[in-house]
């Protein structure tokens, strides 16, 4: 398919240039045709320069051409991106913000208000002898300071059984006592020394 040409119906002659009038044109569409002045792009040249022509500038007390101004513009904005290349503002990667440490105080003064106590809170039982097969109370008290001396007959349970015979025969042995298995005189007292020490 060809483009169309001026002398086809959908040809736009918007931007051609406008044709000079001809002869045969008469009456108000006659007219002289002018050549359009001629377009300057170049700035006029300021009167009394004394730099050749060239536009000058006073900046502080120096007068200055458009040429040096020029440089020095770029000059600064050279430097201008080398301060910011140096600070690292064109990396791709982003530094890593310092790690923020929160620390908190707390300053707690705690007063003591009870009172030490030199008795154990387990005492060794009052009663003796103390034996295999005994029951009660006593016995439950004896099975509860062995265990806090550190020679445990299981559970208490108040009954004085072969477990709870054991339990005095090793704490004798290591009081240097007689090894007998019966809770005595001597065993009751080693026993709450024991607890007292300890």
């Amino acid at each position: 398919m060809e483009a169309p040409g001026p002398n086809d119906p959908g040809y736009d002659d918007w931007f051609d240039e406008p044709e000079p009038p001809t002869e045969t044109q008469s009456g108000a569409n006659r007219g002289v045709y002018e050549e359009p002045a001629e377009e300057s792009w170049v700035l006029p040249e300021e009167e009394g320069s004394d730099s050749g022509g060239q536009r000058t500038f006073d900046i502080g007390g120096r007068t200055l051409t458009a040429t040096q101004v020029a440089i020095i513009a770029l000059s600064a904005l050279a430097l201008f991106f080398a301060i910011l290349a140096a600070v690292g503002v064109f990396n791709g990667t982003k530094a890593a913000a310092p790690p923020v440490t929160l620390q908190q105080t707390d300053t707690v003064t705690v007063q003591n208000t009870t009172q030490t106590s030199t008795t154990p809170t387990v005492q060794a039982p009052t009663q003796t002898p103390l034996q295999l097969g005994d029951t009660g109370a006593q016995v439950k008290q004896l099975q509860q300071a062995l265990a806090a001396a550190g020679f445990s007959a299981g559970t208490p349970d108040g009954d004085y059984g072969s477990a709870t015979q054991v339990a005095v025969e090793r704490f004798q042995a290591a009081k240097n006592l007689g090894q007998d298995g019966v809770y005595g005189p001597a065993t009751a007292a080693a026993l709450q020394k024991a607890l007292n020490s300890g």
